[in-house]
């Protein structure tokens, strides 16, 4: 059974488990490959305004995400996500159950959307989750990710109104 909570300071060797082969792979996320583990430590842990792990039965964290303001002041209504699950994972639905965990700690924090600033087109897994799971692609930045094996491919801004400004 799949268990999501706050991380806390303690987790941080196991998520640095998770998010190093994913930022090291270089294909999904801007994160530069070499990042250090200070520097990676840093933009998960002290930038986003709540971050969350799945853990199994045995506490294993076996994904993360990080929900903050899209934008300062006038755009602060509109959330944005990261999302990494580990390797061993992949394919156990624990992206969907973040996914629907952020939705829901979105609305709980006062965030009315949710909007995926750059979502790398050839992660085909990422984006057809996403679209299953409501949201829209908004917008396309041609050529804007450099992938380390296809060179310049396009990146993605996704959107989901999660409920009606008041």
């Amino acid at each position: 059974m799949l268990h999501i909570r706050t991380a806390t300071e303690a987790d941080w060797p196991a998520l640095w488990a998770v998010l190093e082969p994913t930022f090291r792979r270089g294909d999904t996320y801007t994160y530069p490959p070499d990042i250090s583990e200070a520097q990676a430590r840093q933009s998960w842990m002290t930038v986003p305004t709540a971050i969350f792990v799945a853990c199994d039965d045995r506490g294993t964290v076996l994904g993360t995400y990080a929900i903050r303001p899209n934008q300062p002041g006038q755009g602060a209504h509109v959330g944005n996500c990261g999302y990494v699950v580990s390797d061993a994972a992949r394919g156990l639905g624990v992206a969907s159950a973040l996914c629907e965990h952020s939705q829901q700690e979105a609305l709980r924090m006062g965030f009315v959307a949710l909007q995926f600033n750059f979502v790398v087109s050839t992660n085909e897994g990422a984006v057809r989750l996403w679209r299953k799971m409501g949201f829209a692609i908004v917008g396309t930045l041609p050529g804007a990710f450099r992938h380390p094996q296809l060179g310049f491919v396009d990146a993605y801004v996704m959107f989901k109104q999660l409920q009606q400004p008041e």
